[in-house]
This record gives C-alpha cells, sequence and structure tokens, in this order.
C-alpha cells in the first residue's frame, strides 16, 4: 500500500487590526459612554458589521472612521467627513 501525499490549504485572514484607518457607516447610532451602536465596515469583499464605540454620540447614517480594535469584533470610532465630498450648501 502507498500513501497518497495531503496538501493542506489555509485560508490566512487580515486581523482586526487591519481595520485601523477603515470607513464605515452606522446603522445604530453610537451613544458615548452610554454604549455602543453598530458600524458596517467593507473588509475581506465583503461587508461586517462591528460594535462601534465612539468618546461623543454619534447618529445612525453618519460615516466613521476606525481609530482602535478593541478586540473582538468591536471598534473605537470617531465622526468622519470625507474630504473629497462638497461642502454642504450651509458651510460655503
Amino acid at each position: 500500500m502507498s500513501k497518497v501525499g495531503h496538501c493542506e490549504e489555509r485560508l490566512v485572514v487580515a486581523g482586526d487590526e487591519s481595520l485601523i484607518g477603515s470607513i464605515g457607516v452606522l446603522v445604530i447610532a453610537t451613544r458615548g459612554a452610554q454604549g455602543p451602536g453598530e458600524v458596517i465596515i467593507k473588509v475581506r469583499g465583503g461587508s461586517e458589521a462591528y460594535l462601534a464605540w465612539s468618546a461623543e454620540p454619534i447618529p445612525q447614517g453618519s460615516s466613521v472612521l476606525v481609530i482602535n480594535n478593541r478586540g473582538t469584533r468591536s471598534v473605537d470610532v470617531s465622526a468622519w467627513a470625507d474630504p473629497l465630498q462638497p461642502l454642504p450648501d450651509d458651510a460655503v
């Protein structure tokens, strides 16, 4: 009897540290120190949800910047205004 060699493939996925600097959108508002919201971030060819913590409350629908990784599916975020988007009419 001869044994056939076995080749095992492993999928290596980037750690959550790679989320720092990512832009996401809040689907549930953050409440500052009162509790987290939820952010959707485009990663690994799809979109994933993470708990989103912030120092100050940020409303639902806001764009946010991931500034820290808290561990398992939890990140710190800050409000983000895309510098490439036009300014709102009232800011001109």
